[in-house]
């Protein structure tokens, strides 16, 4: 059975998310369609390619991904949908899609501009209804990618970091700061061996392997399951209890 996932920073009580859901439904009858989340921070468009990242090459072939985190709404932003080793993605081109296009070993990007797979009349403020929806519809339907716009070849992608590996020390910085209050880091735990140490301000931390092997309200450091370096403090908010940011750079020695 075909799937749409929607990821928004709409929210669920203004109603925003099941307009999407009925025109994708009036357009594909019978199409499951799964949340994966509506509580992105508004506009934060780092944090949806971080969510995405984790879950598009999960669900089947076919999957066609929908995610509409779109500060630039109504300006002259293109709008895409790719396909990416066998699923989809519609969204907003503003870089939504760079850590999934970057895993992808077969990817194809169009821009959205074939009038025929649009609303007819389209909102400069809502395009998840008018604009990314109905072709997601027309998507897990059986339309061919290519006939909804024109070859993108340059689709926006962020402007990540990536951490820095010299002999036995490595550099880098957190990138992420999860709902849990955890520190996600650019450094790859495949990197790590027994050992390391972690440097980050005045902490000196050794790599563990789960979060309960410290007592609680101790800071550790671990591979999580992004397989990325991550500093956490058991039952407790990392990043208030540390006063960790996105940006603080990290250490790690004895690689």
């Amino acid at each position: 059975m075909s799937h749409v996932t929607i990821l928004t920073d709409f929210g669920t009580r203004d109603g925003y998310t099941a307009a999407m859901k009925g025109v994708i439904a009036s357009i594909a009858a019978g199409v499951v369609i799964d949340d994966v989340a509506h509580d992105i921070p508004p506009g934060d468009v780092r944090m949806a390619a971080w969510a995405l990242s984790r879950y598009w090459n999960r669900y089947p072939s076919g999957t066609v991904h929908v995610v509409v985190v779109d500060p630039g709404v109504g300006t002259e932003r293109r709008a895409l949908a790719a396909s990416l080793d066998g699923r989809y993605l519609v969204a907003p081109d503003n870089g939504v899609g760079t850590l999934a296009f970057a895993r992808a070993e077969h990817l194809s990007v169009v821009s959205l501009q074939n009038e025929r797979y649009v609303a007819a009349e389209c909102s400069a403020t809502f395009h998840g209804r008018d604009v990314f929806a109905p072709a997601a519809g027309h998507l897990v339907r059986g339309v061919p990618l290519e006939e909804l716009g024109p070859p993108l070849g340059d689709p926006v992608r962020l402007a990540l970091p990536s951490a820095v590996r010299r002999g036995n020390e490595a550099t880098g910085e957190v990138v992420l700061i999860d709902r849990f209050g955890n520190a996600v880091t650019d450094v790859p735990g495949e990197w790590l061996t027994p050992g390391a140490r972690v440097e980050l301000g005045s902490m000196r931390l050794s790599v563990r392997r789960t979060y309960a092997d410290v007592a609680s309200g101790e800071a550790v450091a671990l591979i999580n399951s992004d397989s990325l370096l991550e500093i956490a403090v058991r039952d407790d908010r990392a990043a208030d209890r540390l006063g960790i940011e996105l940006g603080d750079a990290i250490r790690v020695v004895g690689l």
